[in-house]
């Protein structure tokens, strides 16, 4: 279903889907994009939340660095991302100019203390993957995740 201005945008579109049944969703809407909303899909971030990332195994304060990150951009709490050796664990999805410009998620771990946070704050600020350069400091906190990997 491609929602299209003019029809009460895609929230109202999947509230008229007849596919829908009583018992529970058996259809997703499309996320918004920019070709269904209007305006340019920012950065968004992906936080970790499960048997690893954001408990107490990991040290930091877990509910202050979702609050942080949700002051700045969109932020949406994720099941186990399969990757715990690397908790905690935000994925920086690009903007639509960053997938324009052919940037992929980054993916970033062992995110475990307030600076790192300010770190990612400042890059998806500027625009993020694909738009902005990745600090240098984020080069060590990012890594491919192990279904991404590529044999030599």
């Amino acid at each position: 279903m491609t929602a299209t201005r003019g029809d009460g945008g895609w929230i109202s579109g999947f509230l008229r889907n007849p596919r829908l049944s009583g018992e529970g969703r058996t259809d997703v809407p499309e996320r918004p994009t920019e070709e269904t909303s209007g305006a340019p899909v920012p950065c968004r971030v992906v936080v970790c939340r499960d048997c690893c990332c954001g408990s107490p195994k990991v040290t930091g304060d877990h509910a202050a660095q979702t609050a942080r990150l949700r002051a700045e951009m969109p932020v949406r709490i994720s099941d186990c991302l399969d990757v715990c050796d690397q908790a905690n664990v935000i994925v920086v999805q690009p903007s639509t100019a960053g997938r324009a410009a052919g940037a992929r998620p980054v993916w970033l771990g062992l995110v475990n203390d307030p600076d790192a946070t300010e770190d990612i704050v400042a890059w998806v600020r500027a625009g993020g993957p694909g738009v902005a350069p990745r600090p240098d400091i984020l080069d060590l906190y990012a890594f491919t995740p192990p279904r991404r990997r590529t044999e030599p």
